[in-house]
């Protein structure tokens, strides 16, 4: 009876409903929201892309030769038949996949009859500023997936901010391609709270950076080692990860080399052969084994350098194999001879995730380090970007108008001879044209019979060098360019052949040795 009294308290009328329940409305799986978060991605997309477009209009300066002299010149000359290689393209030590990829979007222009001299410079330069911007937004959404979103904000802002990033991220040098691949890696790269781990793909993307750059290596051989120490199967991860892809990389390298060497190639081995075992980068200048940490580290990551220390003392546990890397990184640079700033530019967006932290600790003066941070920064971008070393690629522009006096016939054919330091401008692909033109050369001694450095010789004695590789006045050249501080040496020469100062061009408020000030250009009448 009671059980029956029970159940007709229960009972609404003869009709038994049933028990709705309230639904709620889930804030993270929602389609609301997943449209707001694409919403919110696109955006980051779009800015990072406008951003590095600007970025890449904004940088009108030279940096290196090895900007123009390992990729454009290379490329203009695999398409267009005509160009300069310089040594080492002869000693095989550099490989043609790098050149390989701006020889494809000249050989488009080509085909379209659109090869002006002016996409040729500024194509390469675009699309290299498209691939840094994807590598910026793969980044962004790496450190958003490890972070709370003020620390991958505060992180972003520090990567687009870096005055380093800014210079170098657009410039057609194999370093900036290293760079580009390694932020891409390492998104697929297992760290510690990644949720887009996948071996295959980062492991393809180191291979591709080692064969465009071999000392790529060196950034990525304690991650390297880092990823098999955790892993729990390491026999599958070396027999089905790291031997094919890393065989596979090496022999489409080999082919593409073979194919355009003519001859088996193994540039990776030269490069190392070359380079390490016999010293031959040391020829191009060398400094003290402190440089990285003294000056080339403190000026690659500029005004951010007390934000990454603080931000080091915050996490240096979290992320601890990236600290690692960079210190690893500076390490074993610092024991070769020959220094650059750009060779450590692969490990700094590993330390802008250190700065993102630092910043979004700082509570209350967040905003004013921010903006001085940016002011910092922006001062240093604009002036190394518009202004220093700009006057050895304004030069080419004057120089490429006397292409238009060499179709005349009716003229006679311009002749032009760079008394600077070897390889201080580009050369073809910046004109487009089969002018006459030469360099003082400078390869370094690979222990053959006779060998002599011209630039050298010159230097020693510029004016029994002209005289002497100038003996009559019809073997002259017609142009002259060179530095402002050759000129009072030489001034007897210029004057006795009747060559008149026709340009100066400015290059840098800082002058050093045999590079000047300005950029004269003389013209023989």
């Amino acid at each position: 009876m009671r059980m029956e009294n029970l159940r007709s308290r229960l009972k609404l009328g003869n009709k038994v409903e049933d028990v709705k329940l309230r639904k709620r409305r889930s804030l993270l799986y929602s389609k609301e929201d997943g449209k707001l978060l694409n919403h919110g991605l696109l955006k980051v997309a779009v800015f990072t892309v406008v951003f590095r477009l600007v970025n890449c209009a904004l940088v009108q300066t030279s940096f290196v030769p090895d900007e123009y002299w390992q990729s454009l010149e290379v490329s203009h000359r695999m398409v267009f038949n005509y160009g300069y290689l310089t040594w080492e393209w002869k000693a095989g030590i550099r490989g043609f996949t790098f050149p390989l990829f701006f020889a494809i979007l000249y050989k488009m222009l080509q085909l379209l009859n659109y090869d002006t001299v002016h996409l040729l410079i500024w194509l390469p330069r675009i699309v290299q500023a498209l691939l840094s911007a994807f590598a910026d937004v793969k980044f962004f959404l790496l450190i958003r997936t490890l972070e709370t979103e003020d620390v991958s904000r505060w992180t972003f802002f520090c990567h687009l901010c870096s005055w380093f990033s800014w210079f170098c991220c657009t410039r057609t040098l194999t370093n900036t391609t290293e760079t580009t691949l390694t932020c891409l890696a390492l998104f697929y790269f297992p760290l510690p709270g990644s949720k887009t781990y996948s071996s295959t793909k980062y492991l393809s993307l180191v291979a591709l950076a080692v064969v465009v750059r071999p000392t790529a290596l060196i950034v990525w051989f304690p991650l390297l080692l880092y990823h098999f120490w955790q892993e729990e199967n390491k026999l599958r991860l070396i027999t089905r990860r790291y031997v094919p892809i890393g065989m596979l990389a090496v022999l489409l390298s080999a082919l593409t080399d073979c194919l355009f060497y003519e001859k088996w190639t193994l540039v990776q081995f030269n490069f190392i052969k070359f380079n390490i075992l016999h010293g031959v980068a040391g020829f191009y200048g060398s400094h003290p084994w402190h440089w990285y940490v003294t000056q080339g580290f403190a000026v690659v990551i500029g005004p951010h350098l007390p934000f990454f220390l603080h931000g080091c003392s915050l996490a240096f546990r979290k992320y601890k194999v990236l600290l690692a890397t960079v210190l690893w990184t500076i390490v074993v640079y610092s024991f070769l001879p020959h220094k650059e700033f750009r060779f450590i530019y692969p490990v700094l967006p590993f330390c802008m995730i250190f700065c993102g932290i630092s910043l979004a600790h700082l509570k209350a003066w967040r905003r004013t380090a921010a903006a001085l941070l940016l002011v910092s920064n922006l001062v240093l971008a604009l002036y190394t970007g518009l202004i220093h070393q700009r006057g050895t690629l304004d030069v080419m522009s004057h120089l490429q108008r006397l292409c238009e006096v060499s179709s005349d016939s009716a003229r006679p054919q311009s002749d032009v001879l760079f008394l600077m330091p070897c390889h201080s401008t580009p050369f073809y692909s910046h004109v487009h044209c089969p002018l006459k033109m030469r360099f003082l050369e400078c390869p370094p001694d690979l222990g053959e019979d006779g060998y002599t450095e011209e630039a050298a010789q010159f230097y020693n004695n510029p004016l029994l060098w002209l005289r002497t590789s100038f003996p009559y006045k019809s073997s002259l050249p017609t142009h002259l360019v060179l530095f402002d501080v050759l000129e009072k040496e030489i001034s007897a020469f210029l004057q006795g052949n009747n060559f008149v100062r026709t340009a100066e061009i400015f290059h840098t408020h800082v002058p050093e040795g045999r590079v000047g000030g300005s950029i004269f250009i003389y013209e023989r009448h």
